[in-house]
């Protein structure tokens, strides 16, 4: 894979994962049936790219479990200080990656809590991108019917699903321009959600690129069970 502009990565994992119900931030829980936790598997994913340079986690200003994790200490890995919202952690890591990346530099954001990312949807999503001008992202297609509610959960439509995709990460964009589209969405009084939407609030078009379906997000304690199995089965897979 050519790359003669640098690739970097920033993950947000400031968070304390309040639906989990626990005291442990969700990305320091031990995944089922593993001695690993979830930020060791996600971030170890990421510094075996080759083309990744650095990956800059912004952490909570009172996280006490992040000195203790062995990767800390990785020469790949940077820390930077987390904020409120996602959004303010992310814009956070990009500002420290300007140390080392220049504005045409592309930076991949990814979720702490998505450790089951396949390392070969993050090449294929560096690939495409490289091909486009405005970044894009992971996703799948939605398969179930989307039904739309009111405020008392009454269905009030039946979505078209043709088109609609679930969005992932890793989302891949230039730093400048995504430095502009968060700061801009944060001036307007907007907190986005994901990077994609940060750019399109500039009108820009991102890609969607495809990935596999079991790069869930761990919100609730079940998805943990759910993660533990998808990785066993990536594993199974591989061999």
């Amino acid at each position: 894979m050519s790359n003669p502009i640098r690739v970097w990565c920033v993950v947000p994992a400031a968070g304390v994962g309040r639906r989990m119900g626990g005291q442990t931030p969700k990305q320091y829980l031990l995944v089922p049936g593993s001695s690993r936790k979830v930020i060791d598997i996600t971030l170890k994913r990421l510094i075996n790219i080759d083309c990744i340079e650095k990956v800059v986690v912004s952490i909570g200003v009172e996280d006490d479990y992040w000195s203790s994790l062995d990767i800390a200490t990785h020469s790949k890995i940077e820390t930077a200080v987390g904020g409120e919202e996602r959004c303010h952690s992310v814009l956070s890591g990009l500002h420290k990656l300007k140390k080392w990346a220049g504005d045409d530099d592309w930076v991949l954001v990814h979720d702490v809590a998505r450790p089951c990312i396949r390392v070969q949807d993050i090449e294929r999503l560096i690939d495409e991108v490289f091909r486009s001008s405005e970044g894009g992202l992971l996703g799948y297609p939605v398969r179930d019917t989307m039904k739309r509610t009111d405020a008392s959960r009454k269905i009030t439509d039946t979505v078209d699903r043709n088109d609609l995709w679930h969005a992932l990460t890793p989302q891949m964009f230039r730093l400048g321009s995504l430095i502009e589209a968060i700061q801009s969405s944060l001036d307007s009084g907007v907190i986005v959600t994901d990077e994609a939407s940060a750019m399109e609030r500039l009108g820009i078009a991102p890609i969607m690129v495809e990935g596999a379906s079991d790069n869930i997000k761990i919100t609730r304690p079940d998805d943990l069970i759910l993660a533990s199995l998808y990785l066993k089965n990536q594993i199974s897979e591989s061999h």
